[in-house]
């Protein structure tokens, strides 16, 4: 969800009321409610228009939609692995067919990565992996970050070498869970380890922390080290991005965090994000980006990587196809 989305979905639920506010929480992904309630508490002085504007928006959506669907799990299911493929369909399906399960790991994703690393620092790096591949790479990469260089390494190395769970290593996992979050066990069929989930996760750390666990890697397996890298999607692999995916993406960003973004891109990145711009709007982020003072690098990382969380997301839901993977990223 854009933060356009997620200012927009507070003032929706601001003004419908704390008991119907409630029930619509009730259905959004952990990431989606700490996002929207911490928009919520923002918000200030807003003007009848902005509401009005949000609810016609709403209204509009909302008029386009039907019943039809509802209650059919195994056509959506099947559609979607037509669609997409296995695995593609298996995370998506995860996210859309079982919010309702909060038992173990999934009450992991309603905490802060803070509390979730205090309590797995002392694990088996093992046990750590199988936890962290279920959580969303980009809170597994502050969790990650947050752990001693050693044990951050040792579990990235895990997740990558991962390919599934024995039923005693399983059992292992829902005794450590049933331990540390009062006795829920974990409801997952399956641990979705290996190259493209460490990398994912990668994707998400600081460029430090990240250059420094791919020479550990790469230290016991340099053939793994590179299939991570070769899995990663950096900012600059938007060049292999085709036109209509481009234009998806800038759909999603705010103009400031895109000028911040371009302010660490290739020439040649920065003139393919113009030609899928109206000329006006090019023009005027040509002017904007021009005009930008120096920036540091960790904004333009923070900005990129924030943008790599909606290319990602799109990628999840089929609408935009990745490609191109490889490459180091670079700041200009």
């Amino acid at each position: 969800m854009s933060d356009a989305g997620i200012t927009k979905s507070a003032i929706l639920l601001m003004t419908l009321g704390e008991r119907e506010a409630a029930e619509v929480l009730k259905y959004l992904e952990p990431r989606e409610v700490q996002k929207i309630s911490s928009a919520m508490i923002t918000l200030k002085n807003l003007t009848r228009e902005q509401v009005s504007n949000v609810f016609d928006e709403f209204h509009e959506i909302a008029a386009q939609k039907t019943t039809i669907g509802m209650d059919a799990s195994d056509y959506i299911r099947s559609m979607l692995t037509q669609a997409l493929g296995d695995d593609k369909a298996a995370g998506l399906l995860d996210r859309i067919l079982h919010n309702s399960d909060t038992s173990g790991i999934e009450s992991l994703k309603w905490m802060d990565p803070a509390s979730v690393a205090e309590l797995v620092c002392n694990e088996h790096p093992q046990i750590i992996a199988a936890i962290l591949v279920h959580l969303e790479p980009d809170m597994a990469a502050s969790i990650l970050g947050l752990l001693t260089e050693r044990t951050r390494s040792d579990v990235l190395l895990r997740i990558a070498t991962l390919d599934g769970v024995q039923p005693t290593a399983l059992r292992e996992l829902n005794d450590v869970l049933t331990k540390l979050l009062t006795g829920n066990a974990v409801n997952k069929k399956r641990i979705k380890g290996g190259v493209r989930t460490a990398a994912k996760i990668l994707n998400f750390m600081g460029s430090v922390q990240e250059g420094v666990v791919i020479e550990i890697v790469r230290s016991h397996d340099a053939d793994l080290a590179q299939k991570i890298l070769d899995e990663m999607f950096v900012f600059e692999n938007l060049l292999e991005v085709d036109d209509r995916g481009i234009q998806l993406i800038l759909r999603e960003v705010q103009s400031e965090s895109l000028i911040v973004a371009l302010k660490g891109a290739s020439e040649e990145l920065r003139e393919k994000i113009f030609k899928n711009m109206s000329q006006r709007a090019g023009e005027m982020l040509r002017e904007d980006l021009s005009g930008k003072g120096p920036v540091k690098v960790s904004e333009v990382e923070a900005e990129q990587k924030e943008i790599l969380r909606i290319v990602h997301r799109l990628a999840d839901e089929g609408q935009i196809a990745l490609g191109g993977k490889g490459g180091e990223e670079s700041y200009a």
